[in-house]
């Protein structure tokens, strides 16, 4: 039995959320379908594609993006050293090798300077939108996301999270090329942030009950 994740199989928030309402954005349920908060390894999410918190380099490293490189094989690093590197909130793709995901968008995410939070916030909604463009032009299909730039890069768990729901929000308003965005998350706390404030983005509309 495989022991990949299709992410069409995974519960959306429509199964997974009863209620929340939001100010900004309006109740769609088609919207809500189309996303899930998932706690597992982004490497075995069987996904189109699959987003990489990578470096400058794209050349591997710590935590997600080593996962990922050590999951992919060798044939992946030999194909980002001919990339180039890349710029802070800019992705590129390559392919998914051994991994089942189809293709990999290697995303650069900012160092989180409390001083400077505008800016870090600019290039963090960079990141998640050059992903889901790249998904898109690519065929589309489903996409699966780290939480880029919490991790050693010290971006607050809350704000980043505020800006993956609301760039994804608004991409999948214009565009229903992807069909299913999964948040992979690893820590039991991070998935609680997630569950917390995705129905501010993704409200739930009224007559949505867990009664029979």
């Amino acid at each position: 039995m495989s022991s990949f994740v299709d992410p069409a199989t995974l519960p959306s928030i429509v199964d997974t959320h009863a209620d929340g309402s939001s100010n900004e954005y309006k109740p769609d349920a088609e919207l809500n379908a189309r996303i899930a908060i998932w706690r597992g390894d982004i490497t075995k999410l069987k996904a189109d594609m699959i987003v990489n918190a990578a470096n400058r380099s794209l050349m591997g490293g710590g935590g997600v993006d080593g996962a990922i490189h050590r999951a992919a094989g060798k044939e992946l690093l030999k194909e980002c050293a001919g990339l180039g590197g890349a710029n802070t909130g800019e992705t590129k793709l390559t392919k998914g090798y051994n991994l089942p995901s189809k293709f990999i968008g290697h995303t650069v995410g900012p160092i989180y300077h409390a001083d400077r939070k505008e800016e870090s916030a600019r290039l963090l909604k960079s990141c998640y939108q050059s992903a889901l463009e790249l998904c898109a032009e690519n065929g589309g299909g489903s996409i699966g996301f780290p939480s880029v730039s919490t991790g050693i890069y010290g971006y607050p768990i809350r704000d980043a999270t505020q800006i993956a729901l609301k760039t994804t929000r608004e991409f999948l308003e214009k565009n229903d090329s992807i069909k299913h965005v999964v948040y992979v998350v690893f820590l039991e706390k991070d998935e609680k942030v997630y569950n917390e404030l995705v129905t501010d983005y993704f409200p739930i509309p009224e007559a949505k009950s867990r009664s029979p």
